[in-house]
């Protein structure tokens, strides 16, 4: 049955409102769950959370920049999905858990490889069908890991979906830093500079911190340590190796792409035109609402629109 059309609230309408509704006044109750720490190829570690339903399909969530296992858009999927009798497991990336993490790394848009320990953690316990959901910076990671593995994904992968993800993350960061969007990208800065410092504490000699306090927005955040931190010569060459959207031409599962048309974080180029990609396995969704991983939706249980939506789309792949 198909998902009921998305309409916010009559009192909850407008692109910044509807991102920052659910910021401020949802709050979901969390499921039990079991810590896990999760070792890496390079002798560092991922913190995680299970969420056991004695389920055979796994759901693997995906956060989003400067968020956590813990947010409660995380949690609302966690929720719907233990409900319907799936497994779920949330992670978090390097340094946004309890624990900041070993290596000198962080993580980035493009850290599939982080994501892909993730999968085969999951296989390692014997789900037959696997999915995975990524929210804004955690859905560039889904798209571009699935067109990464093309034919050579696993098996057990069966589908995918992103929601609110910047496809184009040049054309995302200049969004970002416009006047209209000087609070969120205030904020993002003034977390990702914090972990900084605490990485420089860890390895002081090869982290510099001058000039740090002058940084102001994403792109030069990105330039001066995202960049360098992870391999890239400069902002430009991490955004251009990273942006999902060159890579929707080679995925090969059933995903869904869920991007609202007032997301006041994407510009045109995070949207597909018809056509533009030739994938029979992508489908592409745009409301005309839903802000940026909003699509606040009053129900009698609090579940979220995108949820549901979320919901629905996995189980006619999954089952």
């Amino acid at each position: 049955m198909p998902t009921i059309p998305y309409k916010p609230p009559l009192l909850i309408r407008g692109a910044h409102l509807e991102t920052l509704y659910p910021h401020f006044f949802r709050r979901v109750k969390s499921a039990n769950y079991e810590s896990l720490i999760i070792d890496t190829p390079d002798d560092d570690f991922l913190e995680a959370e299970s969420y056991h339903n004695g389920g055979q399909a796994l759901i693997i969530l995906s956060h989003g920049l400067e968020g956590s296992s813990r947010r409660d858009y995380m949690l609302g999927m966690v929720n719907i999905f233990l409900e319907n009798d799936y497994d779920v497991l949330t992670w978090n990336y390097r340094g946004c858990g309890e624990k900041l993490n070993r290596q000198p790394r962080l993580y980035h848009s493009g850290a599939t490889d982080d994501l892909d320990t993730m999968v085969n953690y999951a296989k390692l316990l014997g789900y037959e069908k696997i999915a995975l959901i990524g929210f804004s910076l955690g859905g560039n990671l889904t798209l571009k890991y699935c067109g990464e593995q093309g034919e050579k994904i696993a098996p057990e992968i069966k589908a995918a979906m992103a929601i609110s993800v910047p496809l184009d993350l040049d054309a995302g960061c200049t969004q970002l830093t416009r006047p209209g969007n000087f609070l969120y990208s205030y904020r993002f800065v003034s977390k990702l500079k914090k972990k900084v410092k605490l990485k420089q504490a860890q390895y002081p000699e090869l982290i510099d911190l001058t000039g740090i306090s002058d940084i102001k927005d994403l792109r030069t955040f990105d330039d001066r340590y995202t960049a360098p931190f992870h391999g890239f010569s400069s902002a430009e060459d991490y955004y251009a190796k990273c942006s999902s959207k060159q890579f929707l031409k080679d995925i090969k599962v059933p995903t869904l792409i869920l991007n609202a048309k007032n997301d006041p974080f994407l510009p045109e180029e995070c949207y597909l035109k018809p056509g533009e990609i030739n994938n029979e396995h992508i489908k592409f969704e745009a409301p005309n609402h839903g802000g940026h991983v909003g699509f606040t939706w009053f129900s009698s249980n609090g579940t979220y629109w995108s949820e549901i939506r979320a919901y629905d789309f996995m189980a006619s792949v999954l089952n």
